[in-house]
């Protein structure tokens, strides 16, 4: 049974994981990218992928296991999948995944 103190716990869980995502994403294409490609040093995507990979799978896992609690529609789904592969996506997508809680809430209040 979906409970508001779960939901608020899954969601703040998914926020804080959707912005570690969106961190390593940023730091491996503004700056371990052209340490890569200017500086000569692919050291520094070499750090920094394997980091954003396993944020990534991180982030995805997290992703399932909110949508799974119920009241997520297709769009949704896409559209938080789509935020990990878009720089600054994971910041943008925040207000939304507020909302969500609320109106997630909301419904299990019902």
């Amino acid at each position: 049974m979906n409970t508001p103190e779960l939901i608020h716990t899954r969601m703040k869980r998914l926020r804080l994981v959707s912005i570690l995502e969106g961190t390593t994403l940023l730091l491996l294409l503004v700056v371990a990218v052209p340490l890569k490609h200017v500086a000569g040093l692919p050291i520094a995507v070499s750090i920094m992928g394997p980091i954003h990979g396993v944020a990534f799978l991180l982030y995805l896992s997290v992703v399932f296991r909110v949508v799974s609690m119920g009241g997520w529609s297709g769009l949704d789904i896409a559209r938080m999948i789509l935020a990990a592969f878009i720089p600054f996506g994971a910041f943008i997508n925040a207000p939304f995944m507020r909302r969500k809680e609320s109106d997630l809430v909301r419904i299990i209040g019902e």
